[in-house]
């Protein structure tokens, strides 16, 4: 089995090789792929940074008990 990756981002263009595909009887998928907010990605590696840095918090699973007390 082979895989070709298309990206298009133009609905009138997926559809009409939709349509070749099914006139060929070929089998294939259609995925949208979905990005991250740019925002909570900076957010994230700041947080990364941060612990690489050692200003994080350990906790133990005694320490995440007690935070429902």
């Amino acid at each position: 089995m082979t895989t070709i990756t298309i990206q298009s981002d133009d609905k009138e263009q997926l559809n009409a090789l939709k349509a070749v595909l099914k006139a060929l009887k070929m089998k294939f998928e259609v995925s949208q792929e979905k990005t991250y907010n740019a925002e909570f990605v900076e957010k994230i590696d700041k947080s990364r940074k941060e612990i690489q840095e050692g200003k994080g918090i350990k906790l133990t699973s005694e320490d995440i008990d007690n935070l429902w007390k």
